[in-house]
């Protein structure tokens, strides 16, 4: 009888290390924090979310850290953690677990910096790591752009496009944030913070390469001009073999 190999089906990326671990941490928290706050025994978001005014004014520097491991309520943690497993681990097998990690931290952290840099004196307190989300999809755009994938689980485009439209959203959503409990500022922090990271960086090189062209093509400009008027006068004096 002829043998049939059997089709392999995968929903996502393998489960990367690092990953794993920030879901389980992230997870764990929210549990905790919620039987906390629900109990009445403390209120931890007030201590370790993201309140610029606290920031600047008391020194609760731990803030613009912690503030990444609290969630607001199930569906906020959920989206956050499925969007982390779906881009954040093929990230992770491509860059290793310390860059991948540092990337995560710095497009987090820069997402609440830049939240306090614009609303220094704000009440309102920010809790996820929707920043650092937003970070790692500029991050799988610019990697991994010509990718298809289902915006809103409904429309077939590249990474590129989808990461280029949820970035026009957030910066026409962060012009009119009245009433929204969602800082999209921190959303576009997190995309500004990886993409200077990923691209910023190779800014002095190419001002570099730029001046040393320009100095090559300036020396054989020179050359030319040399050789062209030297050109006949030792004529007579050469050998001929």
């Amino acid at each position: 009888m002829p043998r049939y190999r059997q089709a392999q089906v995968s929903f996502g990326p393998p489960l990367s290390r690092m990953v794993k671990y920030l879901i389980i941490v992230t997870t764990a928290i929210f549990v905790v924090t919620y039987l906390l706050e629900v109990r009445g025994w403390a209120n931890p978001v007030a201590w370790f979310g993201l309140t610029p005014y606290l920031v600047t004014h008391r020194l609760f520097l731990w803030q613009p850290l912690t503030y990444l491991f609290l969630h607001g309520n199930f569906w906020h943690i959920l989206f956050n953690m499925f969007m982390l497993w779906m881009f954040g681990s093929e990230l992770e097998y491509k860059w290793g677990h310390k860059q991948f990690l540092f990337y995560y931290f710095l497009t987090g952290m820069g997402a609440g910096l830049l939240d306090i840099l614009v609303h220094p004196s704000a009440l309102s307190t920010t809790v996820g790591c929707s920043g650092a989300i937003y970070g790692l999809l500029m991050a799988y755009g610019l990697l991994f752009g010509d990718r298809p994938v289902l915006f809103s689980f409904l429309i077939p485009m590249k990474v590129k496009w989808m990461v280029a439209i949820m970035g026009v959203i957030e910066f026409l959503s962060a012009l009119n944030t009245r009433g929204s409990a969602v800082s999209h500022i921190a959303h576009l922090g997190g995309m500004l913070f990886g993409f200077l990271y990923l691209r910023g960086g190779s800014l002095p090189y190419r001002f570099q390469l730029r001046y040393h062209e320009w100095r090559r093509a300036r020396l054989r400009r020179k050359f030319e001009v040399y050789t062209r008027k030297h050109e006949g006068k030792d004529d007579a004096g050469r050998w001929i073999h």
